[in-house]
């Protein structure tokens, strides 16, 4: 994908997002929801005429390239309208260690309880945060939510997560989600490496 067209996917993505948390809130009477229905169908009849990307790993779960964000991602890819998105990137912990930080806002398409997101949105930033702090292909095992305090819809809450320690093919993840120095929630993830790295992610490339 040239820079050009990612530039028109992220856009088209966020103006789809803008649609969606407004169809959360507002009440349109049943007449402006069906014209707005045509539109949409006539959007996805055209759509359906355009060419699918090819290969699997450019719409797979987000950390199985190594430091690559994928932009298709449900949970933090830009182009994808259903993310909210989180957005992450690498940096330095304390001793040198890597890290991986981040920040996420989540409007009210993401609501559990009243005024606050869905934990489910909550694990799903986990699982997408400490995978990527592997920085190397990894599925998850398990992942273990601790939920401290309700988590704020609207509001920009930070991510932080890390390696804590790796045996063998097996990585275990820690992280955890702020707002303003306040714990939300943390969590904790075991991601096991496939058997053969390079082997797996040629296949990867190939399928279709």
């Amino acid at each position: 994908m040239d820079d050009k067209t990612r530039e028109a996917s992220y856009r088209l993505a966020e103006e789809m997002r803008r649609i969606i948390a407004r169809l959360a809130v507002v009440r349109p009477p049943a007449e402006e929801l069906n014209r707005a229905a045509d539109a949409a169908a006539a959007f996805a009849d055209r759509l359906d005429t355009l060419p699918q990307r090819t290969r699997s790993w450019e719409i797979s779960e987000a950390g199985l390239l190594p430091r690559d964000f994928v932009a298709f991602s449900p949970v933090s890819g830009r182009s994808n309208p259903m993310s909210p998105p989180v957005r992450l990137h690498v940096a330095e912990g304390d001793e040198g260690q890597v890290v991986i930080e981040g920040e996420v806002t989540f409007g009210a398409a993401y609501e559990g309880p009243p005024g606050h997101c869905h934990g489910g949105w909550v694990a799903a930033m986990f699982d997408e945060a400490l995978g990527f702090a592997q920085l190397a292909p990894g599925f998850t095992a398990y992942l273990h939510v601790n939920y401290r305090k309700p988590t704020p819809l609207n509001t920009t809450l930070h991510i932080k997560a890390w390696v804590d320690s790796v045996d063998g093919r097996k990585r275990l993840v820690r992280g955890e989600c702020t707002l303003d120095g306040m714990l939300l929630s943390d969590a904790e993830g075991l991601f096991i490496a496939p058997r053969d790295d390079d082997d797996y992610l040629a296949r990867l490339g190939q399928s279709s």
